[in-house]
């Protein structure tokens, strides 16, 4: 039976869709309500979401419920109701949620339910199947804590329905207890078109802002089309700060305390930039990496003093030493930074160093200092290893200032700047490419800019259970927020003490707040202030573990996680498990990691079966479509065993070896590293020898790579025109499969289906004829039949190349192609003052050269004996070249 889908993407995006089989039918489908409810109590959001919907077709229909979440947030429930029953999503830990999937996944439709969509906005999503003339209500509730960030809260509502809603309403109640100091609305949906639908009223510790479009004015607002709104609206406000000692909030046991002080002097600070100037940085980076550094001197106070460094192999510096923000030095420093230019690799650990000894050069008392790093990629010279490279910065800081790194792009590793970061009482913010990428540089140095006190620490008596309290800076226009338990119920008050230093000075501020001071919340949201400090100590406690080892880590990790299933939080530790009506099905929830998804969606051309997961999403599957497409259930990549050429010496390097499926091949691809770079340099295991062979191609060609015409495989490649690796890469399998892959996007088509994907979405797909593709961040496996390819995206050395690894064909292939030539073996006929190979009883003339190990992100130096094309493959590269690929 045909079955259409309807999506419906709510706070975001309420997108209403279709598939079909090849007989498409028209969808009765009706949102008929939907609100979004979203109360603030002391900066904590508890948002709830709800839509009811009406199949109205004499037919069943799959109904899809999608949301836009804050990033931040985590999710607290989730309940569908068919028919008068619920059906409630439960929080597990992450083992037991994946069991309990496993058992279900073969009995019916399974799919990733978060994923990240955008720089603040995860994506949840889940879909039931509705039964001929009925209704469907699914109510969805998240928690956040606000954060401040200069000098305002934001709450930010996105809503595209996609259809006109006849009962359209979203209400927010904001009570804060020291009152509002003021309050705006922004975004697309703030605009005079929609003016009358949108109402706010204000009172001295409460605003309520109400939006109720009408379904004219949902069709015909400046940011409408004929399928209704689209668009977001953006609360911003802030609190009165009359108390210098902060807000401190009390209710049902817990209290938080909110310390802001203003007023406070700037204290000078001491800033260096250290900026990535390395090939990947080319274009558009490097352009919005100077223009934001140009604004941000211009922002810099006479008496602050700043170093910039650049680096990529190398380092430069603008002065060794710090220099006072004059106006003179100041135009210097713009000169310099005119003058960066992209190039070389990516030392990031002498340039941390040196920025580090920059500042030691220059103590200053009174002053606060800042490491800025700005980078795109991994370390890739100098000192490479990652964990080495965070003990040295580590040591070198001592814990006398803070890193903050910014990452820029999606091929970054971010969760070492992450790490970094926070073992050094610094952050880590992505940076997106997009155009305003300037912006948010600037907008990052600006939240920092104004330090107002340093060496910050909050002590209390009468409490327990206390999160963070002490702190290393606070900033003009930020907030400090610490949340505990109160002791004894019978004590009146609480006692408060903040120490701190200030320009220079020992401040300290002293209160005591009367326990009894209960909030004057709604009754369904009198356990606020619990959650609120449940959901900063996860929050907190989730950092604290990537910064330990061993028994402390597994401790810190497991009061996380207590604490996660107690208050029912969807964290990186749990799933939430949806149970659905039909055959038992099960979907996981898990929240994904910032840093490994990319935050575009799928790019949609024709009729597409896409199955985005996140790094975190361990399980990924559909529905069949016309038959081919089957479940799909893996935890780990398909095929475990491959051949790595080993960067051991070449006496210690290994030669091929045999997976269970069949032979692997015996010989890796790896590329020239010659002055000239022209030609790709490929390496051949050898049988009974440690050292493998290797042979030059040159550019450009497109090359038959593997070919099994009696299995009906074909891999062809698109050598580049002027640089190293492989610009397209095609797999063509049984003329109904055929996979291309090029630097920029991913693309599969068979007789059914077509998946169009970007780099750096993740996704699983599982086809009848034994076909299996799983992307990760910068690599693809593809299995099709009995071979089992990788194909790695590599960015560095200033060049974006593809490099494909064969992992494994069947013992009883007889493959040709340059990745055909398995069984070569050779002896050597002279030693090295004069290096001979025989080769297929030939003398051939050798040279003992190097490659780097391009099946590897890491890209190591291995050893090989360097012999001509012919010689080693027995055929003219004539007999290689294709005319299309």
């Amino acid at each position: 039976m045909d079955r259409g889908v309807l999506k419906v993407i709510l706070l975001a995006v309420f997108l209403i869709s279709a598939t079909s089989d090849p007989v498409t039918k028209t969808q009765d489908v009706n949102i008929y309500s939907f609100y979004i409810n979203s109360t603030v109590t002391s900066r904590y959001a508890t948002t709830i979401i709800t839509s009811r919907v009406a199949n109205r077709l004499n037919e069943s229909q799959e109904i899809f419920f999608e949301v836009k979440i804050p990033k931040n947030a985590f999710i607290s429930k989730f309940r569908m109701t068919i028919d008068g029953k619920s059906y409630d999503g439960v929080v597990k830990e992450k083992a037991d949620a994946q069991q309990q999937y496993s058992r279900a996944v073969s009995r019916g439709q399974s799919a990733g339910l978060i994923k990240s969509v955008g720089r603040t906005l995860e994506e949840f999503k889940t879909s039931v199947n509705v039964a001929a003339l009925s209704k469907v209500t699914f109510e969805l509730t998240y928690e956040e804590l606000l954060k401040r960030r200069l000098g305002k809260y934001e709450l930010l509502i996105n809503a595209q329905p996609m259809q006109a809603v006849k009962d359209f309403k979203i209400n927010v109640h904001i009570h804060e207890k020291p009152g509002i100091s003021f309050l705006e609305l922004k975004g697309d949906l703030s605009t005079n078109d929609l003016a009358n639908a949108i109402k706010t009223t204000r009172a001295d510790k409460d605003a309520w802002v109400t939006f109720f479009p009408t379904r004219v004015q949902q069709k015909s607002c400046k940011n409408c089309d004929k399928n209704g709104l689209k668009g977001d609206l953006l609360i911003t406000y802030d609190v009165e700060r009359q108390n210098p000692n902060g807000e401190m909030t009390v209710s049902n046991g817990y209290f938080v305390h909110n310390f802001a002080p203003s007023g406070l002097p700037r204290i000078s600070k001491n800033v260096v930039f250290i900026i990535d100037r390395s090939g990947s940085m080319r274009g558009n980076k490097i352009v919005q990496t100077r223009l934001a550094l140009l604004r941000i001197l211009s922002d810099l106070a006479e008496d602050d003093h700043f170093g910039l460094i650049t680096f990529d192999s190398k380092i430069k510096l603008w002065k060794r030493e710090l220099l006072k923000a004059t106006e003179a030095n100041l135009e210097d420093a713009k000169s310099f930074v005119k003058n960066i230019v992209d190039r070389g690799a990516t030392d990031i650990n002498a340039a941390v160093l040196e920025g580090v000894k920059m500042i030691n050069r220059h103590p200053q008392e009174g002053t606060a200092s800042i490491l800025i790093l700005l980078t795109d990629g991994d370390p890739t010279t100098g000192e490479t290893n990652t964990e080495r490279i965070m003990s040295n910065v580590r040591k070198a800081i001592e814990s006398k200032f803070p890193l903050y790194c910014l990452g820029f792009g999606y091929d970054v590793n971010f969760d070492f700047l992450t790490k970094m970061s926070l073992e050094n009482n610094g952050v880590a913010r992505r940076i997106y490419e997009d155009s305003d990428a300037d912006l948010q540089l600037q907008g990052f140095y600006d939240e920092v800019a104004v330090p107002l006190l340093t060496d910050i620490q909050l002590n209390y008596i009468g409490v327990s259970n206390l999160t963070q309290n002490n702190f290393a800076l606070y900033f003009n226009g930020s907030e400090i927020v610490v949340s505990g338990q109160i002791t004894d119920n019978n004590v009146e008050s609480i006692s408060t003490e903040v120490i701190a230093i200030s320009k220079g000075n020992k401040v300290t501020y002293h209160d005591a707040v009367i326990t009894k001071d209960v909030t004057d919340v709604l009754p369904e949201h009198e356990d606020f202030m619990e959650r609120l400090w449940a959901y900063l100590t996860v929050k907190q406690l989730l950092d604290k573990q990537v910064l330990l080892e061993g028994p402390e880590k597994e401790a810190v990790k497991n009061e996380s996680l207590k604490l996660s299933l107690k208050y029912q939080f969807v964290t990186p530790l749990t799933s939430m498990v949806v149970t659905k009506p039909q055959e038992g099905d099960v979907e996981v929830a898990d929240k994904p990691k910032e840093g490994k998804e990319s935050h575009r969606p799928p790019v949609s051309a024709g009729s597409h079966r896409i199955l985005s997961g996140t790094p975190s999403l361990k399980v990924m599957s559909s529905r069949p479509v016309s038959g081919k497409l089957h479940a799909v259930s893996h935890t780990t990549p398909i095929f475990q065993k491959h051949y790595i050429v080993s960067p051991m010496p070449p006496d210690r390097a290994r030669g091929h070896r045999k997976g269970s499926r069949g032979r692997i091949i015996g010989h890796d691809v790896t590329m020239r590293t010659d002055a000239g770079g022209n030609s790709n340099r490929f390496m051949l295991a050898a049988d009974g020898q440690s050292q493998p062979l290797c042979f030059d191609v040159l550019l450009h060609h497109k090359l038959r790579l593997l070919e099994d015409s009696s299995r009906e495989f074909y891999i062809n490649g698109e050598s580049q025109t002027t640089r190293r690796g492989f610009s397209k890469i095609a797999f063509h399998y049984k003329k109904t499969h055929n996979l291309t892959i090029t630097t920029n996007s991913i693309s599969y088509r068979n007789d059914q289906d077509n998946v169009d994907l970007l780099w750096g979405q993740n996704f699983a797909l599982s086809y009848t004829d034994g076909v299996d593709l799983i992307t990760t961040h910068n690599k693809i496996n593809v299995s099709m039949g009995d071979f089992s390819v990788s194909v790695l995206l590599h960015k560095n050395d200033g060049g974006v190349y593809l490099w494909p690894a064969v992992q494994q064909y069947p013992q009883d292939g007889s493959p040709t192609g340059i990745f055909g030539k398995y069984n070569i073996s050779y002896e050597k006929a002279h030693e090295f003052n004069n290096p001979t190979l025989k080769i297929m009883d030939k003398n051939v003339n050798a040279t003992w050269a190097h490659v780097k190990d391009f099946t590897k992100h890491s890209t190591p130096n291995v050893h090989c004996w360097l012999v001509p094309f012919d010689d080693v493959m027995n055929r003219k590269i004539s007999d290689f070249i294709v005319t299309q690929i």
